[in-house]
């Protein structure tokens, strides 16, 4: 395989690097901007940086620039939409669209109508609909197809009762894609039809989840006869669970994910490195953190791999499957990797959280990565099951 970009690739990042240069907010050019938070925060300078990074990538049709031109895509290859997302993680910039964008979108364009592609997909590529996932309930999450929230078809509705947790975002998505139970009386993963449920309709309500980074990010979400136009349903009735397997595949996918892994990796190198580093870290040019840095950076570079292989994959058509959850277990738990690995270079100095004390390794960087990499092994699916995936499906072992 040639790793090197040809002609046509290497120009398209260019261009994704001048965009990045001239035109992301002052806001987004060091980690942590939310671009989602922003688009609905009350700080009118918040909002107008999401707006400005919104209005430079929609008018290139960089929301998803693998889609096709009559659904506000720009109808690149699928390694403009891979690179483009690489530049943007090793940047810093601030993804958009959500998980509309990355999962739900490709995947009405793989099952849904011609109206629900004409209806949605523009709109997710502008900017105007921010879609999320209202997945795990409280007595379902690795186990998803014992989801009891049930949708009752009543004429051209459907009307919706139940209880989802861990919504990620919730709170700040303009529809949620939610799995259903249509038909109680089927085998389990048989009754599931996939809703896409507007957040502003009567009988939708949130409340907030703190994490232990003192942050809102996920909630717990309520559903008390919520009406749902029966055209919102994604799929065919009761085939919902194969929809969302097939959306799951593409959240997993994760060429983002790997380059932010390869830009933690160097940056940790280059901090360590650095003479500010060296005060930092009493072990900085020890053997033994040095083999540990090198061996991430290895790992870093099987998993850009990985995804490479995914790409590739979606280029020539096809879905991944068990190649997107070697990605996604492999990359989650090597990001768990380098935050233990930098909060145990800096030692003491981990303890600090202000990313404004002048004291914090990389601004409290290694604190932070070390507290919020502990879901990243069960959101988007666990480790446990992502290893079955691989197992039944990749390797053909026999179910237990």
């Amino acid at each position: 395989m040639d790793w090197s970009d040809n002609p046509e690739q290497a120009a398209f990042r260019a261009e994704v690097r001048e965009l990045l240069d001239t035109q992301l907010p002052e806001r987004y050019r060091t980690p942590g901007g939310n671009w989602a938070a922003d688009r609905r925060s009350d700080d009118p300078e918040e909002r107008q940086a999401a707006e400005d990074w919104t209005n430079a990538l929609a008018e290139r049709r960089w929301f998803a620039p693998h889609w096709p031109e009559e659904y506000g895509g720009a109808g690149l290859t699928i390694w403009a939409q891979t690179i483009l997302r690489e530049e943007m993680a090793t940047a810093h910039a601030p993804a958009v669209g959500g998980p509309g964008v990355i999962q739900y979108g490709p995947t009405i364009i793989l099952v849904g109508d011609e109206e629900q592609k004409r209806d949605f997909l523009p709109r997710m590529v502008s900017g105007e609909l921010l879609m999320h996932s209202g997945l795990s309930e409280p007595g379902a999450g690795s186990d998803l197809a014992s989801l009891q929230t049930r949708a009752v078809r009543d004429g051209d509705e459907y009307v919706v009762n139940g209880q989802k947790i861990w919504t990620s975002n919730g709170h700040l998505a303009d529809y949620l894609w939610v799995p259903v139970r249509t038909d109680p009386d089927a085998p389990k993963h048989r009754g599931i039809s996939a809703l896409l449920i507007p957040t502003d309709l009567p009988g939708v309500e949130f409340r907030p989840l703190i994490n232990m980074g003192g942050e809102h990010g996920f909630n717990e979400s309520f559903f008390e006869d919520v009406h749902v136009p029966v055209k919102n349903r994604i799929g065919e009735e009761n085939r919902g669970w194969y929809v969302g397997a097939t959306a799951l595949d593409f959240e997993r996918s994760g060429i983002a994910g790997s380059a932010t892994v390869r830009r933690d990796v160097r940056e940790l190198a280059d901090y360590l490195a650095s003479d500010e580093g060296r005060g930092r870290s009493r072990v900085a040019s020890s053997p033994a953190l040095r083999r540990e840095v090198a061996e991430i950076a290895i790992a870093a570079d099987v998993h850009y791999n990985l995804c490479l292989r995914i790409a590739s994959m979606q280029d020539a058509g096809r879905v991944p499957n068990y190649e997107a959850s070697m990605g996604k277990v492999f990359g989650t738990e090597l990001t768990q990797r380098i935050a233990r690995t930098a909060a145990n270079a800096f030692g003491l100095y981990s303890n600090l959280w202000d990313e404004d004390d002048p004291r914090a390794p990389m601004a409290a960087r290694g604190a932070r990565s070390y507290v919020f990499s502990v879901p990243m092994t069960i959101a988007g699916g666990t480790s446990e099951i992502q290893r079955n995936i691989i197992a039944t499906r990749g390797l053909g072992l026999p179910r237990t």
